[in-house]
């Protein structure tokens, strides 16, 4: 059955519109200046380079000509390291001379740097998992003959040596066992014939590149099929971009076709919200001298019963003001805490540094420590301590100082009597209504399919940690009802019915839930959800995590009772039951690479282990993968073998120009099976606390003075 992608297309959408403003604001990219290949990947036509792109890049392409029609997702994980999920249309390789649509994957390694003599030299592997249609592995090397020109020269295996190969110098090649499809094909790598490849490119200007290449693949199984003429070994190609973003290719590929390719190119290292777009902070008020207010400053004030109520009003008004929320204070002589939800910033040290900022306008002069503690979901999850005449001191100075005298602390450790709730916020209702797009890929028979929908979502917080969420959806136009609707799979089927519920589900009820947040003890962090979890299960969802402020290292465990609901998606449930459970382990490894595994039972009763790395960026973009292996046969999981996915967090500040909190996430799946499948909950604890904890503050410290 085809796999499925919830809401990509809406995120290829966003993306498109990141690229537009990403381009305006930052300037030429030297990503940009990087060849890309038919394939996605530094390349001059269909043959690879020994380049790579900026660390951190992520690209798009879509290539097409006769011979093939190729859309590529890569990106540079390393300095060094570049990945790459392919979707490729290969004519009449199908049974019955139909199109083959085809999944492949690739890495990339620059081995070597260039120097003053030496190429550049990396090795590669393409399309190494599944049916390996582009099965290839190759050494390359590049060398810079002048600024603007460069020359490439390799050896090629697999498809790569169908065309002049040289013998083979690691033994024969064995025939293709790829099964069930979905995994690696180690046993191919580097073996049997070898051949030659090489090719130039100059750049006579900025925008222009100029490429001609010596292929090594032949395309025979595509003029085997009839569906491709062969005249040359040469290719040629020409790009232009036309943006700082966008560039565009155009091919002579094989003595007969022409080939066009658009490609797009995202640092997302770039801020999402240039300066100048958001409301400046307020400045700090330094204090006035004790000889000026002596009152303030001997601490006298606090005998009068009007004075909190009044700054916790003034505080409270003017963080609404600038997109926070004043959940509760408390006030002594010389130590303030305010304890703030963060509706605004994406970086919560901006939400600090301001609310800091606001509490030196407000605060009397004898108040000395200030401590800004961050809440989510009603839970208090991070304080961070500040001397006030720190804060005084190094307005303007730079971020590092102030962070280095800053202090992070669990607010269950530090907390003290007298905190005062603001009034109005309990019970809090907010309701939405937009669009939404769900989409459904790699079905072979319409490889895309989607529906745009209107949303109607609703949450109330009858108290801090206590919230009843839901929404209903309605289809408007679309068509991912038309997919085969026959499961053939021989597990439980608690994923491959989605098309039942794609047909029956309109309207639908996705999501009725009652959640409970709170804070058990220090370092421990609880939630408890009940009702529909999900389009697919409700019931119950309980979880505990353990993770200290300043700790890399979280564990936690999770315990779910679910029935699968009816396939209309509204109050009933169908016969299939089950209890899941994870145990789980996360850690920061340091430089935006976030470590998962999770280890348990899963929907269809396989037992198993799920293991994740994301890379993450200061700025909120996120780009990782994932793969589950659990005890389900490969022969009853079917198709692929095992669960796997790539999934890429965008922040919405970059598509709407203004500072935003709001993420949009979305998970790329190859196939969509029932072995190692999850219970989909929202607000799992890790990745609701994270964003307050010590390390990522620390990683997007630097707008703490914006």
């Amino acid at each position: 059955m085809a796999g499925t992608a919830t809401r990509l297309l809406a995120g290829a959408t966003v993306l498109g519109l990141l690229c537009g403003n990403a381009g305006a604001q930052s300037g030429a990219e030297p990503g940009s200046d990087i060849p890309r290949g038919t394939f996605g990947l530094p390349g001059l036509v269909d043959m690879p380079t020994a380049e790579t792109a900026p660390e951190g890049f992520i690209s798009g392409s879509i290539f097409r000509f006769k011979g093939a029609g190729r859309t590529t997702l890569s990106f540079q994980v390393t300095e060094r390291l570049s990945g790459a999920f392919r979707y490729s249309k290969v004519p009449g390789l199908n049974a019955g001379g139909t199109d083959l649509w085809d999944r492949s994957f690739d890495l990339h390694y620059r081995l070597l740097d260039e120097g003053p003599i030496r190429p550049a030299f990396a090795i590669g592997l393409r399309d190494f998992v599944g049916t390996g249609v582009y099965s290839s592995e190759y050494l390359v090397a590049t060398k810079s003959l002048t600024p603007r020109l460069k020359f490439t020269a390799g050896l090629g295996w697999g498809r790569m040596a169908s065309r002049g190969d040289i013998g083979s110098p690691f033994g024969d090649r064995p025939p293709l066992d790829f099964g069930e499809g979905g995994k690696a094909n180690t046993d191919q790598w580097f073996r049997g014939p070898a051949a030659p490849f090489f090719g130039v490119s100059w750049k006579p200007n900025d925008r222009l590149t100029l490429k001609a290449e010596y292929s090594s693949d032949d395309y025979s199984r595509e003029v085997g099929a009839g569906k491709l003429e062969v005249n040359s070994p040469m290719n040629f190609g020409v790009d232009y971009r036309v943006k700082d973003m966008f560039t565009l290719s155009a091919y002579y590929m094989q003595g007969t076709e022409l080939g066009l390719q658009l490609q797009f190119d995202i640092d997302p290292r770039k801020s999402p919200v240039p300066s100048g777009l958001e409301t400046a902070p307020l400045p700090v008020r330094a204090r006035p001298a004790p000889a000026a207010d002596p009152e303030g400053w001997s601490g006298a004030w606090t005998s009068d019963p009007q004075v909190q109520p009044g700054v916790q009003d003034a505080v409270a008004k003017a963080l609404a003001k600038d997109g926070q929320e004043l959940e509760g204070m408390s006030l002594s002589a010389t130590r303030a805490e305010v304890r703030v939800r963060n509706l605004r910033y994406l970086a919560r040290p901006q939400a600090v540094g301001r609310t800091a900022r606001i509490l030196t306008r407000a605060l009397p002069p004898s108040v000395e420590t200030l401590v800004i503690t961050s809440m989510v979901k009603g839970m208090p999850t991070s304080s961070v301590t500040f001397r006030r005449s720190d804060i005084e001191a190094l307005e303007g100075d730079g971020s590092v100082e102030i962070l280095r005298r800053a202090r992070f602390d669990d607010p269950v450790a530090i907390a003290q009597p007298g905190m005062v709730p603001t009034s109005g916020v309990y019970p809090k209702f907010a309701w939405s209504l937009s669009p939404q797009m769900s989409v459904s890929l790699f079905d072979p028979d319409n490889p895309l399919r989607a529906d745009l929908n209107l949303r109607l979502g609703g949450t109330y917080e009858l108290r801090p940690g206590l919230v009843l969420a839901g929404s209903v959806t309605k289809k408007l136009v679309g068509n991912t009802d038309q997919l085969d609707q026959v499961n053939t799979s021989l597990a439980p089927h608690v994923r491959t019915d989605l098309p039942f519920y794609l047909h029956e589900g309109d309207p639908a009820i996705n999501t009725l839930t009652m959640a409970w947040y709170a804070r058990p003890a220090e370092n421990l962090y609880s939630r408890v959800t009940v009702g529909y979890l999900e389009r697919m299960f409700g019931g119950v969802s309980s979880e505990l995590l353990w993770k200290p402020v300043d700790s890399r290292l979280a564990l936690g465990v999770e315990v779910n009772y679910v029935r699968q609901r009816d396939y209309d998606q509204m109050l009933g449930f169908r016969d299939y039951e089950i209890a899941t459970g994870h145990a789980s382990a996360y850690y920061d490894f340091g430089k935006g690479f976030l470590g998962q595994v999770d280890v348990g039972r899963y929907l269809a009763g396989d037992v198993g282990a799920t293991f994740s790395l994301d890379r993450e960026f200061a700025n909120g973009w996120k780009v990782g993968a994932y793969a589950t292996f659990t005890d389900m046969p490969t022969s009853v999981f079917g198709e692929g073998s095992f669960d796997k996915g790539i999934r890429v967090t965008v922040p919405l500040a970059l598509a709407l120009g203004t500072p935003t909190a709001k993420t949009f996430t979305s998970t790329i799946k190859p196939l969509n099976r029932d072995g190692g499948a999850r219970l989909s909950v929202d607000g799992r604890l890790y990745d609701t606390i994270r964003e307050t904890h010590q390390g990522t503050m620390q990683d997007r410290w630097g707008r703490f003075w914006r």
